[in-house]
Formats: C-alpha cells, structure tokens, sequence
C-alpha cells in the first residue's frame, strides 16, 4: 500500500464538500438536492464511479464549478468519492444538511474554503481517501481579544444576531 497526498486545486474564495457516497444515482440526486434548496446555486460535482466503466461522472450548473470537480475528483481517483464546488457567494453552511440527507452519501471528509489536502491510500485493487489535511495547525488558544473578534465577525456577516 502506497500513501499519497492530493492537493485540492481551486480559487481561494471558492468552497468545496467532499464526501463518499456508495452508488452511480448519487450525481443525479446531489444535483436535485441542491437546486432545490438554493435557488440558482452555481455549482459542479463530480463523482467516481468505483465498478463497471469506472469513470468520472458529473454535473452542476455553473462551467468553472464543474471543471474544477472533474480536475480534482479525477487526481483522486478514489473510489465513490464526490466532490462538490460551490460557486462563490455559495457556502456549504447552506446545503450541508442537504447533502448530507441524500440516501447515498455515506460520509463526508470536509467542508471548507481552506487550502485541503487529501489523504490518499493505493492499493493493487484501487485508491481511498484516509482523511483530509483541512487548513492549517492550530496556533495558540483564543483570549478575550479572540472571542470578540469572533463574535463580532458572526454578527457582521449576518450569522448571529445582537
């Protein structure tokens, strides 16, 4: 067995949901999922297809979106693994639960704007994800200062109110 490390390519504004789900009508039912729960989301999504043609299926609504999930979906190669790009203005925040209730997603790896590196297993028969690299290292523990800053921030951008 082989360990690699994918970087997820991609806009820094732009957030993507990464997930693993366990049949081909996942595509189709992510895609209704969403435009359902946000009218005009802008999105791509790409899944791999782990038996038969084993190929890489997608979707979306938006050109960019839809290119970047194939570029990165296809670096994976993982099997049943899916991948999301939310246009920007769109958030995971918004569509999350959504996803999440589709009957075929089995899990979901992250959710995230930040830099993402995928953990990556091969063996003889194919590839898996093992886990994500989501950010960066933590840097301290947040003080009074932090807790402020943050609180306002949720407020400012419309998250939390008073």
């Amino acid at each position: 067995m082989e360990l690699t490390t994918v970087t997820i390519e991609k806009p820094e504004v732009i957030n993507f949901i990464l997930g693993q789900s366990h049949f081909i009508k996942t595509v189709e039912d992510i895609h209704e999922t969403l435009v359902g729960a946000v009218p005009g989301i802008k999105f791509g999504l790409a899944f791999c297809e782990a038996s038969g043609a084993c190929l890489i299926r997608w979707t979306g609504t938006d050109d960019t979106m839809i290119e970047l999930a194939k570029r990165n979906v296809l670096a994976l190669s993982a099997g049943h693994a899916f991948i999301l790009f939310l246009g920007e203005g769109f958030y995971p925040i918004n569509v999350l639960k959504q996803v999440q209730a589709v009957p075929e997603v089995v899990r979901i790896f992250c959710a995230t704007a930040n830099p993402t590196q995928v953990i990556v297993a091969e063996t003889e028969q194919g590839r898996g994800i093992m886990g994500v690299v989501d950010g960066f290292k933590s840097k301290g523990i947040e003080d009074d200062e932090g807790i402020n800053w943050r609180k306002g921030l949720l407020r400012k951008i419309g998250y939390k109110l008073g």
